[in-house]
Order: structure tokens, then C-alpha cells, then sequence
């Protein structure tokens, strides 16, 4: 079975799958095949086959579930199987996934997602695995969900991979976020951390300019922290986007929280001039922008990659559509820009760690490997950032991973090669700004927000300013 190929499975009756379950299956297909990010397809592709709602909510559930749990549900299934995953052809693994996933931590009947799952497989291409499909899931139905949790377990090698196994993250995953925890002294929230990684989310929204206004009241529940969020409390969230004049848009209350804590450290003095450094896709350029305007400042964004310029670009109608996007390499910005700005935000790229619950297929795509990459270039790119802040000016480092390596040490290296610099205190910033108070632990110039505490992304935020320089001798006499 390869590619989106369906037909129906030679002799014997069509196969006949929910639409919910076709979606998501395709949206495991582009996942894995073209490295697609489930959050952007899912919706177009709910939208292309029309989904009633409770289609698109089973739809989102199967997908998220499957994409969140798959780690564990192959041990499930190289049990049940009887051989190891990488022996089945991945896109029949997708299917017992998807099948697994319903009959382990959904309400839809047992012979339901057994048989779904057999014409499902017949329906993308593969009808001669259709027996196999049928067997493996038959037998893992016959096992309680805490049977295979004890199971799994014991055939894990040793704690840290049943850690791992059980609850659906890469051991280095693990390794990495119980060592952050660890530097807040608080390594035993582990456990809490990983479950939030596996909850669903809510649809969070931020109201541009002001969430004070009668119309964004109709939202939701006002966030707990963020003065511009507001919570979903039900419905479809693209609708509740209709008709705020692009003033709302989803977006996590640790991204709003992050640009918040640059816009927000200090007044705004008119004439001010910000950049968004690596500003795709655009939310905290979009946040940024209202910031900007309503206290007379202007603000420049970055992108290096063309196609997510043109997402800012989008970003951005509605709320400042004069914002300049350049598509620069943003390491070039230090000379060529060299002091021009008076707030930078440098959202860096990074491994994404902290974003698992809106990206779960995110866990699966990185490696330590790619740690030290992105490591360098997050050096490189603050390095850039602080050549283009202006004397006195503020400059946000913030990064979706609390990976210690992607984090704290950056920030710490650069502090010791710029001695011009130094940390802000963000701990105070993000106490004016937020609506109560946070739980906040370590350096005042380091914020470390998470989702199991926060019940947001796990944004790091760390505010540096430039020192104005020293007067001279000459200028003082």
C-alpha cells in the first residue's frame, strides 16, 4: 500500500470506511510520506471531504491520538503481532494504529474499529493484508487497556524504556525534559509533564489590540494569564474567528505571553523601531504588529524561507499590512543592521520539545543530532540579534523547547561573549503582564513556561538588554 492508492479489495463486498476514518488515515499518510505537519493538513483536509462536526472532532481525535500514542502503540502491536513494526508495511502499520487507538482509548465498539479498520485497509490498497489487520487487532481487543500497560512494561529494557514506551516519547525525549525539570529542582513533575504532552489541547485564541471589546467576550473563558487570550469553550474555532475583522486569531498563550513580555517590559516610546527576526509562520509578528502600532513604533520581520514569508505576510493582513517582510538569512542582520533596532524578537528555531501536544508528530522527527545543529545556528542567530539591537534596547531570545541545551546555555554563552549585554529581569515582566501569577522558577532573566503547569506550550523566554555605552572623558567635561 503506497501513496493515497484506493480501490476496493478484489472479490467480496467494497469496502465501506467513515469518512473520518479515510481523513485521518490520509492525514497519517502525508505525516509520514511528506513529512506534513498535521495541524496545518487536518483542517483543509476536514473542510475537502465536507465532515459534519462530530465526523471532524472523531477525525481529530484519530488523528491526534494515533499521532501522540503511536510509539507505544507499536509495542502494543509487536506484541500482538508477533514481530517487529519496521516489518510491516508502514502503511498498514497506520492502519493498526488508527485501529489500535480505538479500541484502547476511544468509546467506539470493538467490532467497529475491527471492521472499519479491515476495509479501510482494502480501501487505501492493500487488500491482502486485510487478514493480518483483522487478526492482530482482534487479538489485542482480548487484552484490557491495563493489561497491555503491564505488558509493555515488562518487556521494556529497564526504566527509562518503559518510560518512554509507555508514555510515547523517544528516550532521549525523556532524558531531556526530566533534565530541565531537574534545573527548576522539580524533576519529580516528569510524570505530569509527559501526560500533559499526551492531552489534547484547547483551542486558544488571541484578540489583537485588545481583548477588552464586547465582541471577542463571545469566545470563551478570558485566559488564565494572557490579557489578549480567550480559551474555547466549544464549537468550531475557525467560525468563531469570523466576523473580529482578522482581530482574532488561534494562538497558544505561551507564543502571546513570549511577544507580550518584549512589547510589554517597558513603555513604548513613539518611533521606536522592532524586528521580528525568524518570523514564520507570523502569529508573534501578528501580535507584535498591534503591539507596535498602538504605541507609535514600527516593526520590521524576517523569514528566510519564502513560502513562510508569504505565511507573515498573511499573518499580518488585518493588523498591519505595512509591516516590511524581508527573506534574508537572519544571521546577516548583525552587520548589515547593526544597531538599528530598539526591540528584537528572536524566536529561534529549535526542536519544537515544547509544542508536543500540538505537534506530536514532532517526537518522532528529531534526534540528538539535530540538537547540535540547531544549537549552532540559535548561537549564530543570537549573535546576529544582539549586533542589531540598539544601545539600551531589549531583545526577547525565546524558543518552543525547554531542552536545556537549546535554552539556558545558549543564553549564557552569549552572555559571556557579549559583554554589553546583560539578562532583564523577565520574571518581573511576565508578573506585570500576566492577569495572576505565575509559577516561575530559576534565574529572573529566564522564564521556562510548561503545560503541565501553565497549561500553555513550553515556551522559554529570556529577556537580554544592551547597555548604552559609557560616556567618554571628552563628553563629560
Amino acid at each position: 500500500m503506497s501513496g493515497g492508492r484506493r480501490r476496493s479489495g478484489g472479490g467480496g463486498r467494497a469496502p465501506r470506511v467513515s469518512p473520518a476514518r479515510l481523513v485521518a488515515a490520509e492525514v497519517l499518510l502525508a505525516v509520514r510520506e511528506s513529512d506534513a505537519y498535521a495541524n496545518l493538513l487536518l483542517p483543509t483536509r476536514i473542510a475537502r471531504a465536507g465532515l459534519s462536526e462530530a465526523d471532524a472532532g472523531l477525525a481529530t481525535e484519530l488523528t491526534y491520538g494515533t499521532l501522540r500514542m503511536s510509539g507505544y502503540y507499536d509495542r502494543i502491536i509487536a506484541i500482538a503481532a508477533d514481530r517487529p513494526v519496521d516489518r510491516i508495511d508502514p502503511a498498514v502499520l497506520d492502519v493498526l494504529r488508527l485501529g489500535t487507538h480505538q479500541l484502547l482509548a476511544t468509546r467506539v465498539p470493538t467490532h467497529a474499529a475491527v471492521n472499519e479498520s479491515v476495509d479501510l485497509v482494502r480501501a487505501m490498497g492493500a487488500p491482502a493484508a486485510s487478514g493480518f489487520v483483522n487478526g492482530v487487532l482482534r487479538g489485542i481487543s482480548r487484552v484490557s487497556a491495563d493489561a497491555w500497560a503491564a505488558r509493555v512494561r515488562e518487556a521494556a529494557d529497564g526504566p527509562d524504556d518503559a518510560l518512554a514506551a509507555l508514555s510515547s516519547h523517544p528516550a532521549w525525549v525523556v532524558r531531556a525534559l526530566r533534565k530541565a525539570l531537574a534545573h527548576e529542582h522539580r524533576a519529580d513533575e516528569l510524570d505530569d509533564l509527559l501526560a500533559a504532552d499526551n492531552a489534547a489541547p484547547a483551542v486558544n485564541y488571541a484578540v489583537l489590540g485588545g481583548a477588552d471589546a464586547p465582541g471577542p467576550a463571545t469566545l470563551g473563558e478570558r485566559d488564565r494569564f494572557s490579557p489578549i487570550g480567550f480559551t474555547a469553550t466549544g464549537g468550531d474555532p475557525t467560525r468563531a474567528l469570523e466576523g473580529h475583522d482578522g482581530r482574532v486569531r488561534v494562538q497558544d498563550e505561551g507564543s502571546q505571553l513570549a511577544a507580550l513580555a518584549l512589547t510589554r517590559a517597558r513603555p513604548v516610546r513613539a518611533g521606536e523601531r522592532w524586528l521580528d527576526l525568524c518570523a514564520g509562520p507570523g502569529g508573534k509578528t501578528a501580535v507584535l504588529a498591534a503591539e507596535a502600532r498602538g504605541g507609535g513604533a514600527t516593526l520590521e520581520a524576517n523569514e528566510v524561507v519564502p513560502a513562510r514569508a508569504q505565511l507573515v505576510r498573511r499573518a499580518l493582513e488585518g493588523v498591519d499590512e505595512g509591516v516590511e517582510v524581508h527573506e534574508r538569512d537572519g544571521r546577516a542582520f548583525g552587520e548589515d543592521r547593526a544597531g538599528a533596532f530598539d526591540r528584537i524578537l528572536l524566536d529561534a528555531p529549535c526542536t519544537g520539545l515544547g509544542a508536543l501536544r500540538r505537534r506530536p508528530e514532532a517526537r518522532w522527527r528529531k534526534s540528538p543530532e539535530d540538537v547540535s545543529a540547531l544549537t549552532t545556528l540559535q548561537t549564530e542567530l543570537l549573535d546576529s540579534a544582539i549586533g542589531a539591537l540598539a544601545p539600551g534596547g531589549l531583545l526577547a531570545y525565546v524558543t518552543c523547547s525547554p531542552h536545556t541545551a537549546e535554552t539556558r546555555s545558549i543564553v549564557r554563552q552569549a552572555l559571556r561573549r557579549h559583554d554589553d549585554v546583560e539578562r532583564a529581569d523577565v520574571h518581573a515582566v511576565l508578573g506585570d503582564v500576566a492577569l495572576h501569577p505565575l509559577d516561575l522558577t530559576g534565574e529572573p532573566g529566564e522564564a521556562q513556561l510548561w503545560p503541565h503547569r501553565h497549561g500553555c506550550d513550553a515556551m522559554f523566554i529570556a529577556l537580554l538588554a544592551k547597555r548604552e555605552p559609557a560616556a567618554s572623558v571628552g563628553s563629560q567635561a
